[in-house]
């Protein structure tokens, strides 16, 4: 193997952990506790400016549909009306009769 047979604690697969090489120096490691890091910075911001960016994208895939569909309901809404009305059944009623 090639560190030789010490027993490291912590280390399970034999001398695999310890080759022999001379510890390092000058390595300098810094971290932060995930305690004082703000994972959410910025979020709302990026939130609001992306979603403006996607729905300017898609705005002419949902916009037609949603008009055509509110032209057309009001249309149906204003002949149902009309229909129902005396004189929608004054027209309906004398073409019936010829």
């Amino acid at each position: 193997m090639g560190g030789g047979g010490d027993k490291v604690p912590g280390q399970y697969l034999g001398g695999w952990g310890s080759l022999g090489s001379p510890p390092q120096k000058g390595v300098a490691v810094y971290s932060m506790s995930p305690n004082r890091q703000n994972p959410l910075a910025g979020t709302m911001n990026n939130a609001v400016f992306n979603t403006t960016r996607r729905t300017r994208g898609q705005i002419l895939y949902i916009l037609p549909p949603i008009i055509a569909g509110y032209a057309i309901m009001n249309w149906a809404m204003e002949r149902n009306e009309y229909l129902n009305s005396k004189a929608g059944i004054k027209e309906f009623a004398e073409n019936k009769d010829q």
